[in-house]
């Protein structure tokens, strides 16, 4: 049955958000909900997004309204899906006004058909939270809108997931999940098993003293640190800027020892990144190397350290050279996929 995809009627119409407050991991609490996502309705394979445009749509998953930004080309080498962090939307990864910094729009230029999810309980989902505290509800949901944005598509050599932050325990759940062998591969960025000292210390003051929420401030400064790693006007994220569902707080408290058993039953190539200033998580050389360690049914396993770069990869100044690096990635589990030829044909 072919997906149903609803539309801004103006590629110029985007969600904007105005300054918000800020919880102890740099997440905005408090932002207006967007004014209009959707405008138009299209039942049929011909309401699909536009090939080559970044277009928002939202498809039916699971039973729950799931939003996005599609941007698709004719004959994909591969199809990417990018899911988000916390506290932000699917225009991280195409934020207004920064083309040059667009996943989407990279992607697309090099043969990529790019779909950037709205997590469950973000965007159109953000009404439909009964049962996402459950991660087997979360993932069915993704599945399911993947699954729904690509009726009718050509997938290429196949689907291949990239995360950030928070959105990599989503990622990292998908593929551990059975249908996960079926992936390409994946591309976290911005995550961890050990919280660097100064993020730790916030984050427990925080828990100490809940009510007066004094560390959310100092929080968002590690996060967007250093602030000439992004331009201004993407510095602080108010533009990209969401409510978090409340499943995340649970999500947070058990990620550090959730990962490891996870990343364990990825059975797929994994590239792994962490920004050179990342502040939130331990970097650096032993920590990079001690994340590869985790997926060991892995058959290959990348890690890198994005030079300039800072907790949030895909919208500082170093966004294209982080992208190029990903779909480069990309590219070669594409090439790993194809029959091999030798001198008597197919193998």
């Amino acid at each position: 049955m072919a997906a149903s995809f609803w539309y801004e009627s103006s590629s110029d119409t985007r969600i904007s958000f105005s300054e918000a407050r800020w919880d102890p991991l740099g997440r905005a609490t408090e932002l207006p909900l967007p004014r209009r996502l959707v405008t138009t309705t299209g039942p049929s394979p011909a309401a699909a997004p536009p090939l080559g445009d970044v277009v928002p749509c939202v498809v039916q998953a699971a039973g729950v309204p799931v939003s996005a930004l599609a941007a698709a080309v004719p004959r994909p080498r591969v199809v990417v899906v990018a899911l988000h962090g916390g506290a932000a939307t699917s225009a991280y990864y195409d934020h207004p006004g920064h083309p040059r910094l667009s996943l989407l729009r990279t992607g697309t230029a090099l043969g990529f058909t790019v779909l950037a999810l709205d997590r469950p309980g973000y965007g159109s989902s953000a009404g439909h939270t009964r049962g996402m505290e459950r991660p087997e509800r979360r993932v069915e949901v993704a599945y399911a809108a993947v699954e729904a944005l690509l009726a009718g598509r050509s997938r290429g050599a196949g689907v291949f997931l990239v995360a950030h932050s928070i959105g990599c325990e989503l990622a990292v759940r998908m593929a551990a999940d059975e249908r996960g062998a079926d992936l390409l591969g994946v591309e976290l960025a911005g995550t961890g098993t050990q919280h660097n000292p100064p993020a730790l210390r916030l984050m427990e003051e925080w828990r100490r003293n809940a009510a007066r929420r004094p560390t959310g401030r100092r929080m968002r400064d590690l996060i967007w640190y250093p602030a000439d790693a992004y331009p201004p006007d993407v510095y602080g994220g108010a533009r990209i800027g969401s409510p978090a569902p409340a499943y995340e707080g649970d999500v947070v408290r058990t990620w550090t020892e959730d990962f490891p058993r996870l990343a364990a039953r990825v059975r797929v190539p994994l590239r792994f990144t962490l920004g050179a200033h990342e502040q939130v998580w331990r970097s650096g050389p032993t920590a990079l190397a001690d994340i590869g360690s985790l997926f060991t049914a892995s058959p290959r396993v990348v890690v890198d350290e994005q030079a300039g770069a800072g907790h949030n990869t895909s919208i500082g100044r170093t966004a294209t050279a982080y992208h190029l690096k990903v779909l480069s990635f990309v590219e070669e589990c594409a090439l790993a996929a194809r029959p091999q030829r030798t001198e008597g044909g197919t193998r």
